[in-house]
């Protein structure tokens, strides 16, 4: 099967990484390239043009989820609020307080946590993590204020691993009471 009429390589590439990320949710980390390729409408030889390997694959998964976390996060800081904490209100936002169809981010979430089984995916997710977190250091807020927060919406947000489901409430309302917390910085003292 070749390249589908009047696709471009990068949309090609971007059908591959739909397919195996869907091939993943569906089938877990072995997901064979074969049911990739003809789940994108490409051969497994188009899926080797674009992917050397099924690590290769997997890397650029996760490289595009993680980029595609990251332009959330980004695209929710507030151009009005010139307060400390303002990318960790983001931050929180991305994760728990959903603007439309935010089952990706989670669900970005659980599909990198399938693909930490391959060591370059998750030295990759390691120095992503780093970097986020030295980005959210800077943010200044309170180290005891920035970690209550950042590590509350990190835990909430990965429930749906432990299959959680159904508190979408719960977690729109944590978000919001974890973004007040970065607002009150009367409060920032009692909680050192």
């Amino acid at each position: 099967m070749g390249r589908r009429a009047g696709r471009s390589p990068e949309d090609t590439r971007r059908a591959l990484l739909d397919a195996a990320a869907a091939a993943i949710r569906r089938n877990g980390i072995h997901a064979s390239l074969d049911e990739i390729a003809h789940e994108a409408g490409v051969s497994k030889g188009g899926l080797l043009y674009h992917f050397a390997s099924k690590d290769d694959l997997l890397v650029a998964l996760a490289q595009h989820h993680l980029a595609e976390f990251r332009h959330a996060m980004y695209s929710r800081i507030d151009p009005a609020d010139d307060r400390p904490g303002r990318l960790t209100r983001a931050y929180v936002r991305a994760l728990l307080v959903p603007m439309g169809d935010e089952a990706s981010v989670r669900d970005a979430i659980m599909l990198i946590g399938q693909l930490m089984t391959v060591g370059a995916v998750a030295e990759l997710a390691r120095a992503d993590s780093e970097e986020l977190y030295a980005e959210l250091d800077a943010d200044g807020l309170p180290e005891h204020v920035l970690m209550m927060v950042a590590t509350s919406a990190d835990g909430v947000s990965t429930a749906p691993l432990w299959g959680m489901t159904g508190l979408e409430d719960r977690y729109r309302d944590l978000g919001e009471r974890l973004i007040a917390l970065t607002l009150r910085p009367e409060l920032w003292d009692a909680l050192a």
